[in-house]
């Protein structure tokens, strides 16, 4: 028998709980894995509330985690037990002591990262790299907007960026948030809580706006990032932690300058394992030359049958960088 989370309804965090139950045999083309570190994303509360409704109920909840192969199912060649193994886009169920995930979505953890930094970094750091290389290239010295920056996916953006030259301007909700942002590598902060962000983003570059906006945020920062962008230039919309950006008038785009909009996901990158080696490698990489720190505060590691406390925390948009749950 093994232990993991499951919710038989739609709400807050109180619908989650801790079952036995009994891992199957892998499938055809699947590995079983033995989980050390789980992580914890964002998309997570919207798929546990609803917003993003599962198949049926009960269900397992989670995607990403690190651990070790313990069985594989017939026609796996990729991997054997034993191995050290991180996935980001399994099927859901990741919050559990063992889950069986298919051959394409698992990659090989290379020994000089751990469990723990793999976990808290590889669904984030993916999606990173597609953002910054692929929706639109980052160029040196270019300054752009990122919203969320003491957030997850925002510490990692603010590391990369450093790490390509760029300029990032990041948006946080307090001065310590702004101070971690800076320290982990944005070129200028912007306190949405105190400040107009179209305003300083206009005035951060002299008048001139930015060609880019990467925006995890949603409703709250629709309009404030369309202000903020140069004609022609490109709104990337990649979550909605206030909020789902709906009814849009697409006129709006033209009026404020013949913009673009795009709504990516990390689903539509990594759809072989092609992509999922170049971006996972790539992420590997920058971890490996000490260009990207990816540890976990103490504080933010939770234990799995505490996941209705590790939930209700990070929707208090109170946790810095990201967090964890350990079997």
């Amino acid at each position: 028998m093994a232990k993991r989370i499951e919710f038989t309804q739609h709400g807050g965090p109180e619908v989650l709980s801790v079952v036995d139950y009994s891992p199957n045999n892998p499938a055809d083309n699947e590995i079983q894995i033995e989980n050390h570190a789980i992580g914890i994303n964002f998309i997570d509360t919207y798929v546990r509330g609803g917003l993003y409704p599962v198949a049926k109920l009960p269900s397992g909840l989670g995607t990403e985690a690190a651990g070790v192969v313990v069985k594989i199912g017939a026609h796996v060649t990729g991997f054997k037990p034993g191995d050290r193994v991180v996935y980001a886009q399994g099927p859901l169920g990741a919050y559990s002591e063992v889950h069986n995930v298919p051959e394409s979505a698992v990659a090989h953890l290379p020994d000089g990262i751990s469990f723990e930094q793999a976990a808290a970094c590889s669904l984030k750091g993916m999606t990173v790299y597609y953002l910054l290389n692929q929706t639109y290239q980052v160029k040196r010295n270019e300054i752009f907007l990122f919203h969320a920056a003491a957030g997850g996916v925002g510490l990692i953006a603010c590391q990369w960026a450093k790490a390509l030259g760029a300029k990032m301007i990041g948006t946080v909700g307090s001065p310590e948030k702004a101070s971690r942002a800076k320290q982990a590598g944005a070129w200028d902060v912007i306190n949405y809580q105190t400040e107009d962000i179209a305003a300083r983003v206009k005035e951060i570059t002299n008048g001139e706006k930015v060609n880019v906006v990467y925006d995890s945020v949603g409703e709250s920062t629709w309009l404030p990032s369309l202000d903020s962008l140069k004609r022609r230039g490109l709104m990337v919309s990649f979550g909605n932690a206030s909020g789902p950006v709906t009814g849009v008038n697409l006129g709006i785009l033209n009026q404020k300058g013949c913009l673009y909009v795009t709504r990516p996901s990390l689903g539509g990158y990594v759809t072989n394992r092609e992509e999922l080696d170049q971006a996972s490698n790539a992420l590997f990489d920058m971890i490996l030359s000490g260009k990207l720190n990816v540890d976990v505060p103490k504080e933010q590691i939770f234990a799995l049958k505490d996941a209705q406390i590790a939930h209700t925390t990070i929707e208090s948009r109170k946790t810095q960088g990201s967090s964890l749950l350990v079997p």
